[in-house]
């Protein structure tokens, strides 16, 4: 973990009034672009997958739009187990759950195909950044759902000022930057 923070730390830039001004954007994109520090942090990530011997305990990776997509990708495929995308509403082709919440500046409605995961499935979900919570525990609702389990949140960074642990509730959080 030490090491996919110091890679955060190095490479991830603020971008001020962005989206919006007062908005201090987390640009990932030179984490991205850097091969080692990227392997380094997807390794971190998948940890939260993985019980003490270093077993995968989750059936699913679950990554919410859009840079969720780029984090839980990879990580199931170092978990060797399926990735499940969490979708902006119109985005899936089939029948879905949905989820509307409240976003940091806004809102938004999640999709999940109602087969994505199955009953009895454990789903890691991994996304970017741990604000407020709601777009956690949305993904959580939708797993739920489709009466499957969300076992834990792997997240790059979490936003220490905002109240996302609070909103997710006893949902183990792995992160790897607290700012």
């Amino acid at each position: 973990m030490a090491a996919a923070r110091a890679s955060l730390e190095r490479l991830v830039l603020d971008v001020h009034d962005f989206p919006e001004p007062g908005i201090v954007f987390k640009d990932i994109t030179p984490l991205l672009a850097d091969h080692d520090a990227f392997r380094t942090v997807i390794e971190a990530l998948a940890s939260a997958g993985r019980d003490a011997d270093g077993n995968v305990v989750v059936d699913k990776v679950a990554g919410m739009e859009a840079r969720g997509f780029i984090l839980a990708a990879p990580v199931a495929l170092a978990l060797g187990i399926g990735f499940v995308p969490v979708r902006k509403v119109g985005k899936l082709p089939r029948e879905t759950h949905a989820v509307s919440f409240a976003l940091e500046y806004g809102e938004a409605t999640l999709e999940l195909h109602r087969d994505a995961v199955a009953p009895g499935d454990r789903v890691l979900m991994v996304d970017d950044v741990l604000a407020t919570g709601g777009t956690v525990r949305a993904t959580r609702e939708l797993i739920e759902a489709c009466g499957a389990t969300a076992h834990a949140v792997a997240v790059l960074m979490e936003l220490g000022f905002l109240p996302g642990r609070e909103t997710i509730g006893d949902l183990p959080v792995t992160t790897l930057m607290t700012v």
